[in-house]
């Protein structure tokens, strides 16, 4: 027996050396932080100086890793610790937005700084976005100088693009909108975009990010209302976002409407209530009936499938119309919504080809109906028409508007015989005692204005 003994296993196999690139380095923002400040010492208030330096640190110091570090120091002089304190384990700078002055021209100047550093360094526009956000979160911790000075420099900022609208979701932060911090600091900052940019470039903004039906939530919800938010900003001398969001309102009270009035025509629900419920609509929501009108066209017109033929289109059409047409007349009492109805009917037969001939035949169908008048359509076809397909519409319109005005010439011509009432021929019936009243169609009047009382 071998008193020699077994050889211990051993690993085998290849040893990797770990590459210095690949390390992970531990996240330590106070080199960095030091290096932030110690730049920002030495320009001062020379801000043309301060831009040269971020501009020049890229090169050197990890922006992509401490961004929020960055753009806390460049904001608040330091790094921010929750609620919008400044962290007191970290040398801070006096040279930073929150310490200068507080007036438009400073402003625009920072504000040139940020734009200047996010163009050379292009993967920190998301990371200030971010920081945005956070700061308004931040808005309890701050004083009323250093909000007012925030607020200037987002507007600014959204006024040249540098940030998107979106950041203003910050602002529906449920505290904040309590305690009244929301609102206010809004307005700082629409006026200071206001003042940058229009109305128009402005709702522009919070349209791409839908933030322009959001605005309400910037007070509580017991005060959440269009007269509120309306009183409160023209208080404030901003009355374009009080019309526009106003506006936005409007449109949204609309959009639901129509959803409700399509979904009642698919349910086949009889057409009187639903132009009760459509007057209720209107009255509650302040819509007036040439909105409505179009609102109706646009809602009978989806509620079926086209056919792709034309010769049958017609046809379709001129039934589904003929079903619908109290429900037009009952928001066409106005001549100018008779207009916008003729201006519809044109714009949708231009707009789907298989309508281009229907054009005539839809008109004289309302016509007949009584929801468009002799006034408007002879308005239209001499000065009121759109440009889509003008000659094509009143080329088919041309009979029957020469038609029109023989008969207005006709009835001009009547008005002496008080035997005869516009609309109506009395004839005698057989019983001399009686009379029998036969409410004929007004495109019929001028073929029987010949017919006289009888005995």
């Amino acid at each position: 027996m071998s008193n020699q003994r077994q050889p211990k296993p051993t690993l085998t196999g290849q040893r990797f050396k770990t590459r210095k690139r690949d390390e992970k380095e531990k996240f330590d923002p106070s080199q960095f932080q030091e290096s932030i400040v110690q730049g920002l010492n030495d320009s001062g208030t020379d801000l043309e100086a301060v831009a040269k330096f971020l501009d020049a640190s890229g090169a050197k110091l990890d922006y992509r890793r401490y961004a929020e570090t960055l753009f806390d120091i460049l904001v608040a002089g330091g790094m921010l610790a929750p609620g919008g304190t400044l962290s007191d384990d970290m040398t801070c700078t006096e040279f930073c937005l929150f310490k200068a002055q507080e007036d438009m021209e400073t402003m625009l100047a920072y504000a040139q700084v940020f734009h200047k550093l996010i163009r050379r360094y292009k993967y920190l526009e998301k990371g200030f976005e971010e920081e945005i956000k956070k700061l308004l979160l931040f808005l309890k911790g701050f004083t009323e100088s250093e909000r007012n000075k925030l607020a200037m420099l987002t507007g600014i900022l959204l006024a040249n693009g540098s940030i998107s609208a979106s950041i203003l979701s910050s602002l529906f932060n449920e505290n904040l909108v309590k305690e009244g911090v929301s609102a206010c600091f809004a307005v700082k900052v629409f006026k200071t975009w206001l003042a940058e940019k229009d109305i128009n470039s402005v709702a522009g903004s919070l349209r791409k990010v839908g933030m322009d039906n959001r605005l309400m939530e910037l007070f509580p919800a017991n005060k959440r209302s269009c007269e509120h938010f309306s009183k409160y900003f023209t208080d404030a001398g901003l009355k374009e976002i009080s019309d526009f969001a106003r506006n936005q309102q409007s449109i949204g009270a609309r959009k639901e409407l129509q959803k409700e009035l399509q979904d009642q025509m698919a349910r086949g629900d009889p057409l009187k209530d639903i132009i009760t419920y459509i007057r209720e609509e209107t009255s509650k929501n302040n819509i007036s009936e040439q909105t409505m009108i179009s609102l109706i066209w646009s809602s009978v017109m989806s509620s079926v499938e086209w056919n792709k033929k034309e010769e049958l289109v017609t046809e379709q059409a001129i039934k589904l119309l003929k079903q619908y047409s109290p429900l037009l007349k009952a928001f066409t009492s106005q001549g100018l919504s008779e207009l916008t109805l003729l201006l519809k009917i044109q714009e949708y037969c231009y707009d789907n080809i298989h309508f281009m001939k229907a054009f005539q035949k839809i008109v004289v169908l309302l016509y007949k109906a009584d929801v468009l008048s002799e006034e408007a359509i002879l308005k239209w076809y001499n000065d009121a028409h759109l440009a889509k397909g003008k000659s094509v519409f009143l080329e088919q319109m041309k009979k029957f508007v020469e038609w029109l005005k023989n008969a207005e010439e006709g009835n001009t011509r009547q008005t002496s015989d008080d035997n005869l009432i516009k609309h109506e021929i009395i004839l005698a019936s057989q019983d001399k005692n009686s009379l029998i009243i036969i409410m004929f169609p007004r495109y019929l009047y001028m073929s029987c204005r010949d017919v006289r009382i009888v005995d």
